[in-house]
């Protein structure tokens, strides 16, 4: 039998990946034409979705009440409970696919069905593709959206049938009676932490004891002394085996002091970070050069590749692995592809991550490290408000970073309860150029945690004032 002849699609746009990005890339260009395909490979949902910010928080938040039940005496309250493994994860996936996964669903079903192509996508050359081995797509412009995989490293081979990645930790039917974390990022840190409040005996295994985004030595300090009283923490070193038997997941990690420890798991959760998918595109037939780290160097501005009409967006990008940035970041390809060949730099937003860990961390603006050498000046306090106090939650610091002589907010780090909501005021300040004084010209609440901002930045103003005294001295 002879083989099907292969179908042939002529358009003027192909969006690879119906993601975040890829979503946010379509919703701008089919509005301007008709001549566009998506493809997909694989299932549809967002990686927010399916795997990412909504079962993660969706674990965080049913860990959080059995913490309560543990920590509610000290208010007075004895309480008691149960964690229910099965239950938790029930109800994860309920939500997860009822609501969040089904609510893009409904978006990705009223797609006309001429702008979705299914399979998987490489270049076979300049303005061509082939997606699986039945279509070939001739298109003028690109937009890669392809997402990323988790990272595993070969030294979990002979473990594999016990690793979890974030991928697939939200699929267990229960908790197992131990896990073993491997990383000290954001998903590493989050699920670690949730696991172990849900009563999983838990240990996490970092490299270079750096804790998820924190740039400031003190911040760094203070997070990895924090959440090392309540977790299992081995932060410097390396995993240089593992092996399984009938006891589990044999982890035999090297410490930086030259030390070996030796456990067994249940489980292994590996969230070392995720790789780019750009290994699976033929990049080279498309005259695209990657990186030997595999990333494909792109204008942040314009999200271009090169001078080629290729457009990259989302988690691909290894840049920031974040949902509104990805969303930002496909809009901003889309409208430089329909722009093409004259691409219009796009203004970004001022960088914001919060990782969901108690206590919470999170970065906005311009971080230590991007600053260190100019002349800024520090507003630095504990998380001591009188609202902290009340919920017994007094550990950790905000860090706040001004422009010496002129007092306007460049960045922040925070590591503390409710971080999440100081950091999108100082978004907000940052983002509109705001100085300190400005901010504080706000009415604050007490007691609320907004006064914390209020404390530090006043803080940090009062610096300014010395710094710039001492500056007409001399």
């Amino acid at each position: 039998m002879s083989e099907p002849a292969m179908k042939t699609m002529n358009v003027e746009y192909a969006i690879i990946g119906a993601g975040t990005a890829g979503l946010g890339a379509y919703s701008k260009i089919s509005r301007k034409t008709d001549s566009l395909v998506m493809i997909q490979d694989g299932p549809y949902g967002t990686t927010c979705a399916r795997v990412g910010c909504m079962p993660s928080k969706l674990m965080i938040t049913a860990a959080d009440y059995a913490h309560h039940l543990n920590t509610s005496e000290f208010f007075g309250v004895t309480a008691t409970g149960r964690v229910d493994g099965r239950k938790v994860f029930e109800r994860l996936r309920r939500e997860r696919d009822n609501r969040f996964v089904a609510n893009n669903l409904r978006y990705v079903d009223k797609i006309p069905a001429h702008h979705k192509l299914e399979g998987r996508a490489r270049f076979i050359g300049p303005g061509r593709l082939k997606v699986d081995e039945s279509v070939e797509v001739n298109a003028k412009k690109f937009i890669l959206a392809c997402g990323s995989s988790p990272a595993v490293s070969e030294v979990f081979e002979p473990v594999m049938a016990r690793v979890l990645t974030s991928d697939t930790v939200f699929e267990l039917e229960d908790l197992p009676r131990s896990i073993a974390v491997i990383g000290t990022g954001v998903i590493a840190l989050e699920l670690g932490q949730a696991l172990h409040r849900l009563g999983v005996e838990t240990t996490i295994y970092g490299r270079s004891g750096r804790i998820n985004a924190l740039t400031h030595p003190a911040m760094q300090q203070e997070a990895l002394d924090l959440l090392g009283t309540e977790l299992d923490i081995y932060p410097v070193g390396q995993v240089v085996s593992t092996w399984e038997d009938a006891e589990g997941a044999w982890i035999e990690y090297e410490q930086s002091n030259g030390q070996r420890v030796t456990k067994v798991f249940d489980r292994v959760l590996v969230a070392m970070g995720r790789i780019p998918n750009v290994d699976r595109l033929g990049m080279e037939h498309a005259g695209v050069e990657v990186t030997e780290a595999g990333a494909v160097p792109f204008d942040p501005q314009t999200m271009r590749c090169s001078d080629l009409p290729i457009f990259i967006a989302g988690d691909v990008t290894d840049h920031l692995p974040l949902w509104h940035e990805a969303f930002d970041e496909g809009r901003i390809a889309a409208d430089n592809a329909l722009n093409y060949p004259n691409p219009v730099p796009a203004q970004r937003r001022p960088p914001l991550m919060v990782a969901f860990t108690d206590p919470q961390i999170a970065t906005i603006g311009q971080s230590f490290r991007q600053l260190e050498g100019q002349e800024i000046v520090i507003g630095d306090l504990p998380f001591t408000s009188p609202r902290h106090v009340v919920w017994n939650k007094v550990q950790g610091r905000i860090q706040v970073y001004l422009d010496a002589k002129t007092g306007v907010i460049l960045g922040a780090e925070l590591l503390g309860y409710k971080a999440e909501h100081l950091a999108h005021l100082l978004a907000l300040a940052i983002t509109h150029g705001m100085t300190a004084e400005q901010v504080l010209s706000m009415p604050v609440y007490h007691p609320s945690a907004e006064e914390l901002l209020r404390d530090v930045l006043i803080n940090a103003r009062d610096k300014c004032r010395r710094y710039a005294a001492e500056d007409m001295s001399h």
